[in-house]
């Protein structure tokens, strides 16, 4: 019996480390919301705010569920207008927008919004983990899994390291545009070569005598199963990728793409503010008012990989994309607006803190990003624009300085592709794709102010009613296309890539 419980054991710390999990970690939700809520509430101290407004509900059925009513979704329907100065001067020259209007809103997302980026962050070296060589579909593809170091020497008891999967078409020519996609968790090899069949073998005959030595009754079962391996021998062919699976259509066209996992450079919660990234540049100590929040921390992984690429021969480094869904959909718009050495960007499904703007009153809500559960994403000060009591006094959407359409035109004159889902397939009208798209329309103006082609509707966003799902709006740099499918971009990605083919003069590589 002893034999059968500590086999058992054993399989359960399997499991539990597969799954990155241990019995210690078993109880770190718990640990986890106490010490979110402790520096949620600090940071409200810190702000003199005594009482924060209720988000409302996703839950339609909810008493307190979120507006889905057009008529009541614009209670602010005036927005801040990119092309006027503070003062009211209105800009009408490139030179105006670049020297002294951009920066202004620059500074008004800074201070009360997404935060500032340290001047003292941290250097990132990169070291190579594993790498090998792989085929998705026809293409044969080097696969580099590596591993970014931030230098803790500053604070030696904070340890940030951070996953990227750089995967590279093996027979190119010349410089590969790349895209760097976020993605959760340690991205995985994208076809990995499995051993030889006699290799498994041996394998399988190590494990049946491990499993004897461990337990001796074990011996009978294998003896009555001669034939039984713990390791099926693997197909001579691989499983194939599905055929709309992005990273098989982006090497297929002669991209090269790079994946990072943004939470470990940032915790995705509020317990993880005085580690990652940001703890290490305070050594561990709370967030000031107007620090940066997680959004602007993955944004500067994704730029310290853009870093490591621009030195790759195989890579043109002026044509470097950035893309995400969801939260990494917010985090990816952030880092096209605040990093200019990006060339595109795929922003998918981002809602709140992303392309919709806060002043709309339909689905997610500024009040959605200040309470304890996503405040982390955005700097202190924004906890301000959902207080009903405050030192400064109860504010609301209508008093932050800058609005997502500004977010959209920081992006200009480069290739901005928005794209949405079907919420009859998933992608929740919490999310506010007709918002979005009035957004994006606002944000046109500065397009054409630097040359660029918009989405050509016109600038009356309060009127502006987005196309049908399907209707893609593809002609400029600024692009949209609400896409059939649920909460993910992948069937808008045939439509990204030759649109930022076109934009970069690239001919197809398989048309």
């Amino acid at each position: 019996m002893r034999h059968v419980h500590r086999i058992t054991f054993a399989a359960l710390l399997c499991l539990l480390a597969m799954t990155g999990l241990t019995p210690a970690a078993a109880q770190a939700p718990s640990e986890q919301a106490r010490a979110t809520e402790a520096d949620h509430a600090q940071m409200m101290q810190q702000l003199g705010i005594t009482q924060l407004r209720k988000g409302p509900s996703g839950d339609e059925k909810a008493p307190d569920h979120a507006n889905y009513d057009e008529a009541l979704a614009n209670p602010y329907p005036d927005w801040p207008d990119a092309l006027r100065m503070n003062d009211g001067a209105k800009v009408t020259t490139a030179a105006q927008w670049t020297g002294k209007r951009r920066p202004q809103i620059v500074e008004g997302f800074e201070r009360e919004v997404l935060g500032r980026v340290p001047a003292n962050t941290p250097a990132v070296s990169f070291t190579v983990k594993a790498a090998e060589n792989e085929r998705l579909g026809s293409v044969p593809v080097s696969a580099t899994l590596l591993t970014g170091h931030l230098d803790n020497s500053g604070d030696p008891a904070i340890t940030v390291d951070f996953p990227v999967m750089l995967i590279k078409p093996i027979n190119h020519a010349g410089p590969m545009p790349l895209l760097i996609m976020f993605a959760l968790g340690t991205p995985p090899f994208p076809s990995p070569v499995a051993p030889s069949p006699a290799d498994v073998a041996r394998m399988n005959a190590a494990l049946r005598d491990a499993m004897i030595k461990e337990n001796p009754a074990l011996g009978e079962v294998l003896q009555a199963h001669p034939a039984w391996q713990p390791i099926p021998t693997p197909p001579f062919f691989p499983a194939p990728r599905q055929a709309d699976d992005p990273i098989s259509q982006l090497v297929a066209d002669g991209w090269a793409v790079a994946q990072i996992d943004p939470t470990a450079v940032q915790a995705d919660n509020g317990a993880g503010l005085t580690r990652g990234v940001i703890g290490l540049v305070n050594k561990g100590q709370p967030r000031k008012p107007d620090d940066w929040g997680a959004l602007r921390a993955w944004a500067w992984g994704a730029s310290r990989v853009l870093d490591y690429v621009s030195h790759d021969p195989d890579i043109d480094a002026a044509h470097v994309g950035i893309e995400g869904v969801s939260r990494y959909g917010k985090a990816a718009l952030v880092t096209m607006a605040f990093d200019q050495r990006f060339y595109m960007v795929l922003v998918g499904s981002s809602g709140e803190g992303g392309a919709k703007p806060h002043r709309r009153n339909f689905g997610e809500a500024v009040e959605s990003l200040t309470g304890a559960g996503e405040y982390h994403w955005m700097a202190g000060n924004f906890l301000k624009y959902g207080a009903s009591a405050a030192r400064g006094g109860a504010k609301t959407a209508g008093d932050l300085p800058v609005d997502s359409s500004e977010l959209i035109a920081l992006c200009a004159p480069r290739p901005t592709f928005i794209s949405y889902g079907s919420p009859a397939k998933g992608d929740a009208q919490w999310l506010d794709q007709q918002g979005s798209y009035m957004a994006t329309v606002a944000a046109g103006k500065v397009f054409r102010l630097l040359g660029a082609h918009d989405l050509g509707v016109g600038d009356d966003y309060q009127h502006a009613k987005k196309p049908d799902i399907d209707v893609g709006m593809l002609d400029g740099q600024l692009a949209w296309r609400q896409h059939e499918g649920g909460h993910t971009d992948v069937p808008n990605f045939r439509y990204f890539i030759a649109w930022a083919d076109k934009w970069m003069n690239r001919a197809a590589a398989h048309p």
